[in-house]
């Protein structure tokens, strides 16, 4: 190899071990400064993409709660779920009053015809004292015919008997002709 610089390179004089190390630590603190810088900006650069992908993850998240399907779907099933026990809690309620509509109704229809025999049985009974009361007047005439036929007649079969001869103060007797007879004897 020649020493001789080819035309296209400019001519440099030769530099001294000094200059020569001079320049390298020039060229090591400019590459320790740059790594140091190039250091600085990979942090910056890091809390970038973190900031980044944090931004990007409350992007979707805010996509997804402004997303009329999704959004619909979760105060559909929130309704359901603060609806559906008061729902069920209506339809037995709903039951419970058919239950007691019928038991009701059943009670009203047994009450409506305990009246309506209420009402037949004191039709009936009212019914017995008109007749009583028409009767009323012969029983009346039965009675005094009675008591008028006892008044002549009771004396006589009470004495037919000797205990009943001797409750009226008689005496039982056998007449002359064999035949007996109650015989009460007044001065």
């Amino acid at each position: 190899m020649t020493d001789t610089p080819d035309a296209d390179q400019p001519k440099f004089p030769a530099l001294t071990d000094d200059e020569l190390r001079e320049t390298l630590d020039l060229m090591a603190t400019a590459v320790a400064s740059m790594s140091n810088r190039i250091d600085g900006l990979t942090t910056v650069a890091k809390k970038q993409i973190e900031v980044s992908t944090e931004a990007r993850i409350a992007a979707f998240a805010a996509r997804d709660q402004t997303n009329p399907k999704k959004y619909g779907e979760l105060v559909g099933s929130t309704i359901d779920e603060k609806i559906n026990d008061n729902l069920v809690r209506m339809g037995q309620m709903c039951v419970d009053l058919f239950d007691a509509s019928n038991r009701a109704q059943v009670a009203l229809k047994k009450a409506e015809d305990d009246k309506s025999d209420a009402l037949r049985s004191v039709w009936e009974r009212e019914q017995n004292a008109d007749r009583l009361r028409s009767r009323l007047p012969w029983f009346g005439l039965g009675a005094v015919v009675l008591a008028l036929v006892m008044t002549l007649l009771l004396h006589r079969f009470i004495a037919s008997f000797p205990s009943g001869c001797a409750t009226l103060g008689g005496v039982w007797q056998t007449t002359t002709t064999g035949v007996n007879a109650c015989v009460s004897y007044h001065p």
